[in-house]
């Protein structure tokens, strides 16, 4: 591994991993930049104004000096006035090149007296800066008139400690350090505590909707007292959890259809097996129940087929023809038994339809096991072409539908009356018109029809 690749390593590692501590990396970063900034900005301002302040220090000293030259009268000399041990201090004073008074403390061979002697050979109000031991900052003032190239008649230069003056620069830049770290740590303090406040309503959101979710619950964010960030929040995952109620929903439905459907062919088959059982079977008997079983068998599968097809495709099932009455006349053979009510079927030859024959079998089949269930003597289909298609009507002479219950009819679970004794769980309708409506067609029923019920399934014609 590279030493690139360490540091990358390290420093993914290192950031947050949570949207509060990025948040707090972001807010203390800028004001970590901010701050740097000021404070350099603050410092150097302060440093340049105590550094003119030493230097109109430094000028103001040397005019009160130069008051006490005398360039009138050549050679130049200096007056004696009663402060003159306060005024002589680090003061040095040049007529040319000729040194009139120095320092006591510094001699004319010492450094500062021979920084003070260029200051004076330049002829102007220059400044310079000496370190001997502090930093000693000097100045050099003219007096009296300039003479054409000879330069001022004096030079007066005053010298000055600079200590004291980068003492309290240096005080100011401890200060703003130690305010930069307090102001940094409480951003940081402040923005982990808003930020975790602000988040707080989005974390219980995503527990309600996590909660919600597994249950099923119909309970929903809405709008509420929320920040706008948060009420579109809300919107996104009521929209969710109202499609994963609807997956769900859905998922329990096709559970439902799938057991009602498979529970008469699994009858069969267990029927048969155990007649088979029963005692010993000749050839031509045992041959006989395992057609039984395989046209059972079969029925399964196109049963699982044409369910799950409609499931997937949601909307329109895959296009086809059939001959409706072939697929009636096969219908009416398997569903026949004893001890159930007797299916007879009319119809012409030929006429087609516009659908799969397993999907014309599956709700017909379920419309005529409904049929047979409340049947007390016989079930009739009959087909026929009509304007807008085929028409099959499944008519029974039981006691038919109760006038009140009709609006409910192809509502999913819905039994007129659970406790009739007819067994069923209300979804062999339901599943009908909507197998129906995926070819395009529909399921209905006819509340005129008398005695018994009567239920019309309309396909398009092939």
């Amino acid at each position: 591994m590279t030493a690139r690749t360490r540091l990358v390593t390290l420093a993914a590692r290192c950031r947050p991993r949570t949207l509060r501590g990025r948040l707090s990396l972001v807010a203390l970063t800028t004001a970590a930049l901010v701050m740097v900034i000021l404070t350099v900005v603050f410092n150097t301002i302060v440093r340049r104004h105590l550094q003119q302040q030493a230097d109109d220090e430094l000028r103001t000293r040397a005019a009160a000096v130069a008051a006490t030259v005398d360039t009138r009268h050549h050679p130049v000399r200096v007056l004696e006035t009663p402060d003159d041990a306060v005024l002589d201090t680090n003061v040095w004073i040049y007529a040319g090149s000729r040194l009139l008074e120095h320092p006591a403390s510094t001699p004319p061979g010492a450094t500062l007296t021979r920084t003070a002697a260029d200051l004076a050979a330049r002829g102007g109000r220059h400044c310079a800066e000496v370190t001997a031991g502090d930093p000693i900052r000097l100045c050099a003032e003219p007096v009296g008139a300039v003479r054409p190239g000879a330069g001022p008649a004096a030079v007066v230069v005053t010298a000055m400690d600079l200590a004291p003056y980068r003492s309290s620069a240096d005080t100011l830049l401890i200060a703003s350090l130690a305010l930069d770290t307090t102001v940094l740590a409480g951003t940081y303090v402040l923005t982990r505590l808003a930020v975790g406040r602000a988040l707080r309503p989005v974390r219980a959101m995503t527990e309600q909707a996590t909660q919600w979710s597994v249950v099923a619950s119909e309970q929903r964010f809405g709008a509420g007292d929320r920040p706008a960030e948060l009420t579109r929040l809300g919107a996104s995952l009521d929209e969710l959890l109202d499609r994963i109620r609807a997956v769900l929903r859905h998922e329990q439905q096709l559970t439902r259809e799938l057991s009602h459907e498979l529970r008469n062919p699994l009858a069969r088959i267990t029927a048969e097996l155990d007649w088979w059982q029963a005692r010993p079977r000749s050839t031509v008997e045992t041959r006989a129940t395992h057609a039984s079983i395989s046209d059972a068998a079969d029925s399964m599968r196109t049963i699982c087929e044409t369910v799950l097809d409609d499931a997937r495709a949601g909307a329109h099932t895959v296009p086809g023809t059939t001959d409706v009455m072939v697929v009636l006349r096969r219908l009416t053979a398997r569903l026949s038994a004893p001890g159930k009510a007797a299916i007879t079927v009319t119809g012409p030859d030929p006429l087609v339809a516009g659908v799969p024959d397993a999907l014309l079998e599956r709700i017909v089949a379920t419309l005529a096991d409904n049929a047979q269930r409340y049947a007390r003597t016989r079930v009739g289909i009959e087909a026929s072409p009509g304007p807008d298609g085929i028409r099959v009507a499944v008519i029974d002479d039981g006691p038919g539908v109760p006038a009140s219950f009709t609006a409910d009819l192809f509502q999913p679970g819905r039994r007129a009356d659970p406790a009739d004794g007819h067994g069923g769980a209300g979804l062999g309708l339901p599943l009908a018109r909507r197998l129906a409506r995926s070819a395009g067609g529909e399921v209905t029923y006819d509340a005129g029809h008398a005695p018994g019920a009567c239920f019309v399934a309309w396909l398009p014609a092939g």
